[in-house]
């Protein structure tokens, strides 16, 4: 660390700690705050669903190109100066998204939001693994993992509540006093490093515009993909021809550039690059789970938001309970048998999700839920703690936003595959049940005599009752497909956890440095 840096006591670290997990969350909590709100956005903003979309997809697309970015920008503007610039950004612009006059401000305002904001995730690893070693590396990797899984789960929770007793705006006005809190307090508590503004010579921005097509390319197609039935619509095939090539250009100038961007030369190192897989399959299972729990509760059991957040809402609650059965953990057991238990065990929880049926509402999810959030606790820090716990210093900023990019980007590529999933096996499974829903089936045959007698009771003639009586059946049938595929999606998740399960072995045991006696409580 530089020598003009003053000494920090253990409790100013802390309290700096605390102050940048705030952002953190609030950068995170963004992500899903506005999904169970989108419909009221766009009612307010006199805007279509396909157009109210891009209200979440142009804030991940934004953040997912800043992540990686950011190692490289704390070394040109220092940790303290650019989580400062970012809290403000991100302040600012959530400022205007509650002032947004139509959709395209909106989109554009969260645009900027999640570009200025998402410096705040990655930035508070590197500083966690700087302040902190032994005991308390692994508190504070317990708090980091809480967050990054928690923050997401809770989004449509809280969104969902705000807009119910207020209004939408609220969402963005509920960052303003976080946001200029940590503005004003991390200059003031941070101090890791120095600004190095010769950095800016000599940069690799060519390395820069690819990444930022690359990943800008690669989400777009990932989120609007099954929207569009995929390649068969031409803006999907080009953005994923240039998320191809300019992948792959990338890849080579990041190998090969005296200064990269990004560290791709940390995943020889095993245990990062198996951590950057378990960070991208927790990724999937975090975020494609958010994606399918209220979609099934609003689209199969017609849940309003606050209904939807009320049923979620167990998830964080038993994350929370699992934190302090975590850290102490942690410090007695192996840091990969207890992420062994997490992934397998989040494995599990997507298994009890599978028995799923048309009735299921929050009491039935309970459980499954549970367990879900317990797996998150034991499966998000151990990741954090094996995967940059041995990286130096030096590489540590670089590597972070690698970590966290793998993250966002398995929570892309899961709700991507699992609205496809939605998508094509919801007509199978159709098709399948339509095949016994024929003339011999008596069961069917009495029930369409009750639904024409009761819909002629309401005085409707015999054609127009008849018709109603199929419509009904149709609808049956459609509701019991889509739920058959919930069922589905939560199978392939569970797989993704189970392969990911018998990885963990091959990681090796990261054994903390021990604090300094002068750090030392």
């Amino acid at each position: 660390m530089n020598s003009e840096l003053p000494v920090l006591t253990p409790r100013q670290k802390v309290a700096a700690f605390a102050c940048m997990c705030v952002g953190m969350f609030i950068a995170l909590i963004d992500i899903q705050i506005v999904s169970a709100s989108l419909k009221d956005i766009g009612g307010g903003l006199s805007a279509g669903a396909d157009d109210t979309a891009w209200v979440q997809t142009a804030y991940l697309i934004a953040e997912i190109i800043v992540i990686p970015l950011s190692g490289w920008l704390s070394r040109v503007m220092s940790t303290r100066w650019l989580f400062a610039a970012s809290a403000a950004g991100f302040t600012l612009t959530s400022l205007l998204c509650a002032v947004a006059w139509n959709i395209q401000s909106m989109i554009a305002f969260r645009a900027l939001q999640g570009f200025l904001g998402g410096s705040m995730i990655p930035l508070v690893f590197t500083t966690a693994f700087i302040y902190f070693s032994g005991p308390q590396r692994v508190i504070a990797a317990s708090v980091i993992g809480a967050i990054a899984s928690l923050a997401p789960t809770l989004g449509p929770a809280v969104g969902g509540w705000i807009t119910d007793v207020s209004s939408w705006h609220w969402l963005f006005y509920i960052n303003l006093v976080p946001g200029i809190f940590v503005t004003l307090a991390v200059p003031m508590l941070v101090k890791v490093d120095q600004p190095d503004l010769g950095l800016l010579k000599g940069a690799d921005y060519l390395g820069m515009g690819l990444m930022a097509v690359f990943l800008g390319c690669l989400e777009y197609t990932l989120e609007e993909g099954p929207r569009w039935n995929w390649f068969s619509d031409r803006t999907i095939a080009t953005t994923a021809w240039l998320a191809g090539l300019c992948g792959i250009l990338f890849v080579w100038r990041s190998l090969s550039a005296a200064q990269p961007i990004v560290d791709l030369h940390a995943l020889r190192d095993r245990n990062f690059a198996l951590g950057c897989l378990f960070s991208f399959i927790t990724g999937i299972g975090i975020f494609a789970t958010i994606y399918l729990t209220p979609l099934f509760l609003g689209r199969v059991r017609g849940y309003g938001a606050l209904d939807i957040g009320l049923a979620v809402f167990s998830t964080g609650v038993f994350q929370l309970m699992a934190i302090p059965v975590y850290a102490f953990l942690a410090n007695r057991v192996d840091l990969r048998w207890i992420l062994m238990f997490g992934l397998a065990l989040f494995g599990i929880s997507m298994w009890d999700f599978s028995p799923i049926t048309h009735d299921w509402g929050a009491r039935e999810l309970l459980l499954p839920q549970a367990i879900r959030g317990f797996a998150q606790q034991m499966a998000v820090p151990p990741t954090v703690t094996l995967t940059l716990g041995a990286l130096s210093p030096a590489r540590l900023k670089l590597a972070s936003g690698l970590f966290n990019l793998m993250r966002n980007l398995g929570g892309a590529l899961g709700i991507a595959a699992c609205a496809t999933l939605l998508n094509d096996r919801t007509n199978l499974h159709f098709l399948r049940l339509a095949e016994h829903l024929n003339v011999r089936n008596e069961t069917l045959n009495t029930r369409l005599e009750q639904w024409s007698d009761s819909a002629q009771a309401l005085g409707q003639n015999s054609l127009d009752a008849g018709q109603t009586a199929l419509h009904q059946l149709w609808a049956l049938t459609w509701r019991e497909a889509q739920t058959m595929t919930y069922a589905d999606a939560f199978l392939v998740i569970m797989a993704c956890f189970a392969f990911a399960t018998l990885l963990v072995p091959l990681m090796r045991k990261v054994q903390p440095p021990r604090q300094p006696s002068a750090d030392a409580h």
